[in-house]
């Protein structure tokens, strides 16, 4: 009996102390508490934030398959999509390389792969960004402004003396001044972005890559989408639930691969620093699939686009219930477990009930 009271009165000691010490650890960070208000600001914004990047690049997803269309029907140059298999593979292949960033984390220094990691999302953020920003720049200049024309081109070939060698293009790059103040401004928010890893900055590259995401990966048919979503609604269950290597990687990772929005804004201002945090694969996956849905709306020219509305609907609230879940249980939750069945079943259940499910899968 004396051996199970001393266990208990240790056993107290020990929360005791894990308590002090959390305690000293949020006093020393400056983290303030959140309030009801701040988490409902910051996760409202944070829905508002994964909605927009899917809404605008299932729109430019649509010109830009059509552009491929017309590039194949005048070159023969196949336009690239994801296939069945590159669907069945993406799970694995994300899997593995979740979990060497994992062991790198744990062998190496996260300071000396962070600042490696940095440096490359440093350089597809500010393309991505310019690329985002580039008809919207484009709108805004004045006409009197002159858009003058470049075109960037390094060859390799022919050779000397062989009629028929054809030239291979190792670069081939045409741009205009617009997308020249458009680069500018991107590496401009660039630089703030890895000289401070300010919350904005983050926030701004990682719009860029979603958007980005959203329009130029294609599912080359909704068997592919059915098959990529369910793979990584496995990969994403198994990982936050079996395993603490997501979250771990998802700690300890320093890149704006995430939107982040401060809870402790309306305390904190700008300088806040307690974040709620959404992963840019939870936005894009979906994504993907809704601007098909997209696509397939225009080809049923029916003047609506009711399957996309309504599964842009459906990931809202799967977004939702993943943020209650995530609140009722204090736990960070794989969204994909929420968003995965209200993004497919949504469309599959409006094709049955339309007539339209022999159509949905042609």
């Amino acid at each position: 009996m004396a051996d199970v009271v001393e266990e208990i009165v240790q056993q107290v000691q020990e929360n005791l102390t894990e308590s002090a010490n959390a305690a000293a650890t949020n006093g020393t960070t400056g983290k303030v508490p959140s309030t009801p208000e701040g988490m409902a600001l910051a996760y409202g914004t944070l829905v508002v934030m994964a909605m927009l990047p899917i809404f605008f690049g299932s729109i430019r997803s649509v010109k830009h398959h059509k552009e491929q269309t017309s590039t194949f029907l005048k070159t023969g140059e196949k336009p690239d999509t994801m296939t069945s298999k590159d669907a069945m593979m993406f799970p694995i292949m994300a899997s593995c390389a979740l979990f060497g960033l994992y062991m790198f984390f744990k062998i190496f220094s996260k300071d000396n792969i962070n600042f490696l990691l940095t440096g490359y999302f440093f350089f597809l953020g500010v393309m991505a960004l310019a690329h985002l920003l580039s008809p919207v720049i484009g709108s805004l200049i004045p006409a009197s402004i002159p858009k003058i024309p470049y075109h960037l081109s390094f060859s390799q070939g022919p050779t000397e003396g062989v009629k028929d060698d054809k030239k291979s293009y190792l670069i081939d790059y045409k741009f205009t001044t617009h997308d020249i103040v458009c680069f500018i401004i991107s590496l401009i928010i660039g630089v703030w972005y890895l000289l401070k890893k300010h919350w904005i900055a983050n926030n701004l590259l990682g719009l860029a890559f979603a958007v980005n995401g959203v329009e130029l990966l294609h599912l080359n048919n909704i068997v592919t989408g059915c098959i990529l979503l369910s793979g990584l609604f496995v990969y994403d269950i198994f990982w936050v639930f079996g395993t603490n290597v997501m979250v771990t990687v998802a700690k300890s990772f320093e890149a704006p691969i995430k939107l982040v929005f401060p809870q402790d804004i309306i305390t904190n201002g700008l300088a806040a620093s307690n974040f709620a945090v959404l992963g840019l694969g939870d936005i894009v996956i979906p994504g993907i699939f809704i601007a098909l849905l997209l696509r397939f709306d225009n080809s049923l020219k029916r003047k609506s686009n009711l399957y996309f509305y309504a599964t842009f609907t459906a990931y809202f609230f799967g977004l939702l219930a993943t943020i209650f879940v995530m609140h009722v249980f204090k736990h960070a939750q794989p969204a994909l477990l929420y968003l995965v069945p209200a993004c497919l079943g949504t469309p599959l259940l409006l094709a049955l009930l339309k007539g339209d499910i022999k159509k949905l899968f042609a």
